[in-house]
């Protein structure tokens, strides 16, 4: 068996000596133009000439839960392509969230602002019922930051394509109930898959029906937000301030009114970061089991496009 790891902009080895020793059998090596045919395939934006070298590939495991990038390229009818399930995503992206929703509900960042300013200061106590936290794409870690949010005692209700069921948080799905799901939201939380029906999802249409003082929290995609809709949005009060982990260009311009502007957080793409150790071993467990001829999670639906 043979896996051919192909990574753009990080470093193969610790993967080549990892996979290696999660499946001593196999030869895994770092492609080259011109490698030996692999069986599998371990990679992160890998190019066109990858996919046209390897017509023999059977699964095509990304280190990441988007798969955005690699369904831009043309891959063959008969590859699988795997995303990763958790492989410790969904931890990290919970807390971001969850720290993100409570500095802007206990207002720390009009602390930090007073205390820079050497200002002791007082502001009343609000209600976690008047803050009900809507989250966009209940999937693995949709759902894990749901439960998050909602093991702090606010309101909380999710939106998916189809029907999901989550202890604790009220379900909408479909296009039809979207607009009831806004309505009730005052915290949007976007952790939807980019495809071509999620692209500017975060427009003046849809942020525009969220409750009067509402906050938008991007951890998904760029791509998903339309950026001058949020900063009229944000201008005019509707919206009170955003928390934005993911831009269309990244890194994010130097001049992109982002960084300047007082209601909005900026962070470098860091709200889950891919664990190599457990991705390893979950990428590892996948391919045993398709040897085993077992079916596996996270197999990607190129008609859905997650």
């Amino acid at each position: 068996m043979r896996i051919a790891v192909c990574l753009t902009e990080q470093k193969a080895e610790p993967w080549l000596e990892g996979l290696r020793a999660a499946l001593p059998g196999a030869e895994v090596s770092a492609w080259a133009p011109g490698a030996a045919p692999a069986d599998h395939a371990v990679v992160w934006a890998p190019p066109q000439a990858f996919i046209d070298e390897q017509p023999g590939l059977q699964t095509l495991f990304n280190i990441g839960a988007g798969v955005d990038a690699l369904m831009k390229l043309r891959l063959p009818p008969t590859l699988k392509v795997v995303r990763l399930d958790d492989a410790g995503m969904a931890v990290q992206m919970a807390d971001y969230v969850c720290h993100a929703l409570i500095r802007h509900f206990r207002e720390f960042d009009g602390y930090e602002a007073d205390t820079a300013q050497g200002r002791w200061s007082f502001r009343k106590p609000r209600a976690r019922s008047e803050f009900p936290v809507g989250i966009l794409g209940l999937g693995v870690l949709g759902r894990r930051v749901a439960q998050a949010v909602a093991s702090f005692e606010f309101p909380v209700q999710g939106w998916s394509r189809t029907p999901q069921q989550v202890p604790g948080v009220r379900g909408y799905a479909g296009d039809a109930q979207l607009p009831q799901f806004l309505a009730a939201t005052r915290v949007l939380v976007c952790l939807l898959p980019l495809t071509p029906a999620t692209t500017d999802i975060l427009r003046k249409e849809t942020l525009s029906q969220l409750q009067p003082g509402g906050y938008a929290i991007n951890v998904a995609r760029g791509a998903h937000l339309v950026d001058a809709d949020l900063l009229a949005l944000l201008d005019s009060g509707h919206l009170a301030g955003a928390t934005l982990d993911v831009f269309r260009t990244e890194p994010l311009p130097a001049d992109h009114p982002f960084w300047r502007h007082p209601k909005i957080t900026v962070t470098p793409h860091t709200s889950a970061r891919t664990l190599r150790d457990e991705s390893i071993a979950q990428i590892a467990g996948k391919i045993r089991a398709l040897q085993r001829g077992e079916a596996i999670a996270g197999v990607v639906d190129p008609a859905r496009g997650y």
